[in-house]
């Protein structure tokens, strides 16, 4: 089957995830594997498993436009600032998945088919993608005041670019739970914890709410949970919406597939679905 050819921008945790699951696409093929750092594990690892790589990052993409149609920016918030004009300048669809939110945001359960016709979209956090859906979820089958959640995870699974980007990701998380679900007053709050061994991300989602109807909510949450496990296997609510004290609680647990981190990583493995996902249906469409 003809295959679309895709660039990753970032050579680290995110980056390295992303290769391994565009290998197993039916769809992608990786054109570049591009990075600047020369001890790079992931371009060392790239390499052997004979991806084309190069230390030129974006410079080698603007000297090789055809080497991809679409582009994963698996870097930092600051650098996709810079990258961006470029690779719009280039007409690459871009898949942004640092926090920068310079493209409209992209949750695939919510908003699939219409980042179809945009020229490139942004994955939000993994916080946003675990949380936003069912935050949209719960406001819509409830009056919701005020909604924060709190995402955990292992601080193995933390490269330098989530590290770089804590302050972008507590506001781009933020304000996708108030564009996208519909949240009036929200917060986001992410914890790294350094456990050993390492713990499973969880994220759970506070809500403060008028009298909701709880069987309402809770079929709402079964719902949205299905339809993110379709992309993202290790998704699971592991604690059903509870209602006490005014207050709606809901647990999240995310068990990554070990493509590159183990499977405490579900961090990496929710934006990384989430972004195959959405380049996947763009290239379905680019081959029809």
């Amino acid at each position: 089957m003809e295959k679309i050819k895709v660039g990753i921008i970032g050579t680290g945790n995110i980056g390295s995830d992303l290769l391994m699951k565009v290998r197993r696409s039916d769809v992608l093929e990786c054109g570049i594997f591009a990075g600047h750092n020369r001890d790079s594990k992931g371009i060392a690892s790239a390499k052997a498993l004979g991806v084309p790589v190069t230390y030129d990052s974006i410079r080698y993409i603007e000297e090789n436009p055809d080497c991809c149609q679409i582009v994963f920016d698996a870097t930092s918030a600051k650098v996709h600032l810079y990258n961006a004009p470029i690779l719009q300048s280039l007409g690459k669809y871009t898949i942004d998945l640092t926090p920068a939110h310079i493209a409209p945001f992209c949750i695939p359960q919510i908003n699939l088919d219409s980042a179809m016709e945009l020229s490139g979209v942004n994955c939000v956090t993994c916080g946003g993608q675990a949380t936003v859906p069912l935050a949209k979820a719960i406001s819509e089958a409830a009056d919701v005041d005020y909604l924060e959640i709190v995402a955990t995870i292992a601080s193995k699974s933390a490269g330098a670019g989530t590290r770089n980007n804590i302050d972008e990701f507590t506001q781009t998380t933020k304000e996708a739970l108030i564009e996208l679900g519909g949240i009036r007053n929200a917060k986001a709050i992410i914890i790294l914890n350094p456990a050993e061994p390492p713990v499973k991300m969880h994220n759970t989602i506070y809500a403060l709410a008028n009298d909701p109807d709880m069987d309402r909510v809770c079929r709402a949450v079964a719902r949205v949970e299905k339809e993110i496990q379709a992309y993202v296997p290790g998704y699971k609510v592991v604690l059903p919406p509870i209602f006490e004290n005014g207050r709606i609680t809901v647990g999240i647990e995310v068990v990554g597939s070990g493509d590159f981190l183990p499977s405490y990583a579900g961090n990496l493995d929710i934006i990384t679905c989430a972004a195959v996902e959405i380049a996947e249906n763009y290239a379905r469409r680019k081959l029809l």
